[in-house]
């Protein structure tokens, strides 16, 4: 009953910029944790930032430095500027929204994903 729209995703040469974007919609009581992940044919779906709550964010290794990710609650948005792109960020970016249920429980909702193509 959640949908989670992403956007923002295209070509861009090393050293460009992207701004990604989901939003959500549908039966929305909360949500908690809001992530964006990426996957290629050569790697698992992996994570790339996550932010919670409460605005503490993570970053991966790979990304840190170059991009930043943000959340309007007021929209249930969550956003990935992606700086200084490296033709080895090429991939389907995905978001990921959680919804804490209680009693370490909770209910995930992914989007549809948007490639991103860093050229070199």
């Amino acid at each position: 009953q959640v949908q989670l729209v992403e956007s923002g995703g295209g070509l861009v040469q090393a050293g460009g910029s992207l701004r990604l974007s989901c939003a959500a919609s549908g039966s929305i009581f909360s949500i908690n944790d809001m992530g964006w992940y990426r996957q290629t044919p050569e790697k698992e779906r992996e994570l790339v930032a996550n932010i919670s709550s409460g605005g503490s964010a993570n970053y991966a290794d790979s990304v840190k430095g170059r991009f930043t990710i943000a959340r309007d609650n007021a929209k249930n948005t969550v956003y990935l500027q992606m700086n200084s792109l490296k033709p080895e960020d090429t991939a389907v970016y995905y978001c990921k929204v959680e919804r804490f249920l209680g009693g370490g429980y909770y209910v995930a909702y992914w989007g549809q994903g948007t490639q991103v193509t860093v050229s070199s």
